[in-house]
């Protein structure tokens, strides 16, 4: 049964609107479309969301929160700073390699629609640069690291791995030693942060 205008939620047009995407790409998908599948005027849609651009810009944030979400727990968990550092950069690497390797069209829309939605990429990148900070400070509190400002070295920690997580290197994810290259670069930044 389609849903009714007063049943149908935001995250359900969310759903749609990916299953969409998926199908018809970022180019050809229209908010007909996701109304369509959804057994819906395009107006009820417009009720949830003002524009294509706004439904487009919250799809595009709920893909990038689930990463944030994911690494949210490894920020605030209770493992040694180092241990914690260590387990976030894996993780954010594994989410993303997921991401791209897993569904390369919907990776390949989400590239598109990234580029689009630079507001919510930078707060993408603000709050995991935030989560980092959190543990960069438990380290410095802890003295297991030296930094004397954890906001700038969160940012760079983030910057130095970027070809780890930034979409523009996904090409290389699979690449065979490429587990290797990615230790032995967060090894150095370890052992440049250790007290």
């Amino acid at each position: 049964m389609a849903p009714t205008a007063e049943t149908l939620t935001a995250e359900r047009i969310l759903e749609a609107t990916e299953e969409v995407l998926r199908r018809h790409g970022p180019a050809k998908a229209t908010v007909v479309d996701v109304a369509r599948a959804l057994g819906v005027s395009h107006g009820t849609v417009y009720r949830h969301f003002r524009t294509k651009a706004a439904l487009r810009e919250a799809v595009t944030k709920r893909w990038l929160d689930r990463t944030s979400e994911a690494l949210a727990g490894i920020a605030a968990g209770d493992r040694a700073p180092e241990e914690r550092l260590r387990a976030w950069f894996t993780g954010l690497f594994e989410a993303k390699r997921r991401k791209a390797g897993g569904d390369p069209e919907l990776f390949a829309t989400y590239s598109v629609l990234t580029g689009e939605n630079g507001a919510a990429v930078g707060e993408h990148i603000d709050d995991l640069t935030a989560q980092l900070t959190r543990i960069v400070r438990a380290g410095t509190d802890s003295g297991a690291f030296t930094a004397a400002d954890p906001a700038a070295t969160a940012r760079a920690l983030f910057h130095a791995t970027g070809r780890f997580h930034d979409p523009c290197y996904a090409g290389e994810w699979q690449q065979p030693g490429i587990e290797d290259e990615f230790t032995a670069v967060l090894d150095l930044l370890l052992r440049g942060l250790r007290a």
